[in-house]
């Protein structure tokens, strides 16, 4: 969809999207402002628009067959139909929904305001028998929700490639600043930040280049996946040929072998792709939420914001509990839609049309959250002093260090000694250093041990973080 024409249709829905207090959704009353990218595409208006669309095209298509017209559609007659769903606007879509209240029927609708367009024209007028030539309902509305799934999975791309490279910049800044780590709440042996946050990189990543890489299918068969209609009126034309190019042509998968409905295998294995980013920013929201109230992060502070009707002083990380609440709402659609769409009664029931149509909330609830989280990220301050001193205080997780290398030097009782020393007690750098001073242990080996500091037993977190960000970058 053109720029021009996502600004006049923004432009004309300024006024109801600002003072849209009736809106049963968030998503089009309090969030619509922040949505405006999906107006166009995942809406009513933009299933719609991608309806005409379909039906343009596939007139097109039929009318340049040589076995169905003797005569090649000319160029007024093109430019005059790519001009229909190309200048498509609101006052179009309103248009259908004003048809529709006579016909009960949506893609009736389309067809009948396809109609009156070529009514106007001097040839084209000859050509409106052609208009949904043997196709049925679901031969449009399943390619309509393709394009608009295509469109709305761009728009979370640019989101999604946003956050991952804020994360990846986090990580590379601080791949050496050595952190507490902790395994079932409890103090565990030392990461650092910057490997934190490289970890769910590359998680994010790997879904990311899944979801992108997911199929959207489409068919074009008739009214229950065999061409009947088709080949009855033209038994000599290819149809099977002729559909995958078309389907094809909408940069498409085609699926050749469907009932009525196309099957939405696809469209489930794509959700399932989106809830498990979803999930992965869900865990990082929560483990962000968590280090902002140990203290690890400060909030940027907006002067204009209140953190509390009573508590003046609180900065809340407001943001990472928006983008955890939307993210579970659409995660709950998401999976609904994936079990369900699947599934329908022989050739075709109806389960899935109104299901399919809360399409949008997935996309703009999903939206919504990486906004949220967005905004949370380019907030965080890494508050580098008590990061340390938290870390400074827990000689304790050394204990992994020194039993393992007293196993290397033969100890049979190294996990037990360290254990008895070290299980729920308030561990010192003294009295560790005392205790390793009593071991019969070799001069290296003590001087390896009393060199360790929590603050430098990271292992090769640096390196992971740092080497996966370099190569990320780099691919």
């Amino acid at each position: 969809m053109s720029s021009k024409k996502e600004e006049a249709i923004h432009s004309s829905c300024d006024h109801a999207i600002s003072y849209n207090l009736t809106a049963i959704s968030p998503l089009d009353g309090r969030y619509a402002k922040k949505l405006t990218p999906l107006n166009t595409t995942m809406s009513e208006y933009g299933l719609i628009n991608y309806r005409v669309l379909v039906e343009i095209t596939w007139l097109k298509t039929i009318c340049q067959h040589p076995l169905i017209r003797d005569t090649k559609l000319t160029n007024d007659e093109l430019d005059y139909l790519n001009n229909i769903s190309q200048s498509f606007d609101l006052n179009d879509a309103i248009k259908i929904k004003e048809i529709e209240q006579t016909t009960c029927h949506d893609i009736k609708a389309v067809e009948y305001f396809l109609q009156e367009k070529l009514k106007s024209h001097d040839s084209l007028h000859e050509l409106i028998p052609l208009v949904h030539f043997a196709a049925t309902s679901e031969d449009i509305n399943n390619l309509a929700y393709a394009l608009m799934l295509k469109d709305g999975r761009n728009t979370l791309k640019q989101s999604l490639s946003a956050i991952i490279q804020t994360l990846s910049t986090m990580a590379s800044e601080h791949s050496t600043l050595a952190m507490l780590a902790r395994t079932h709440g409890q103090a565990a042996s030392p990461t650092t930040l910057g490997k934190e946050l490289a970890n769910v990189v590359y998680r994010l990543q790997r879904e990311y280049n899944h979801f992108i890489e997911c199929e959207i299918t489409g068919s074009f068969n008739g009214a229950v996946g065999n061409y009947n209609a088709h080949t009855i009126a033209y038994p000599s034309i290819n149809w099977l040929e002729l559909t995958q190019q078309f389907v094809e042509g909408f940069d498409l998968s085609f699926n050749p072998m469907t009932t009525q409905i196309e099957p939405h295998d696809a469209l489930a294995q794509l959700l399932d792709s989106l809830s498990r980013i979803n999930t992965i920013l869900l865990d990082l929201n929560k483990d962000l939420w968590g280090y902002i109230s140990l203290g690890y992060f400060s909030l940027k502070k907006q002067d204009s914001e209140t953190g509390s009707s009573t508590m003046p002083h609180k900065v809340n990380p407001i943001d990472f509990e928006n983008s955890e609440g939307n993210l579970g709402i659409a995660n709950a659609l998401a999976t609904h839609l994936a079990r369900s769409l699947p599934i329908s009664r022989w050739q075709r029931d109806l389960s899935d049309s109104t299901t399919l149509r809360n399409l949008g909330s997935i996309f703009g609830y999903s939206l919504l959250a990486y906004s949220s989280c967005l905004s949370g990220l380019n907030k965080l301050i890494p508050n580098k002093e008590a990061i340390t001193k938290d870390l400074e205080n827990k000689w304790e997780t050394l204990a992994e260090a020194i039993q393992t290398i007293l196993r290397s030097h033969g100890f049979d009782n190294a996990y037990e000694d360290l254990k008895l020393l070290t299980r729920g007690k308030v561990i010192t750098k003294d009295l560790l250093h005392t205790w390793i001073n009593q071991q019969e242990l070799p001069d290296a080996a003590k001087t390896k041990l009393l060199s360790l500091t929590p603050g430098n037993y990271t292992g090769i977190a640096a390196k992971l973080a740092v080497s996966y960000i370099n190569n990320k970058q780099q691919g």
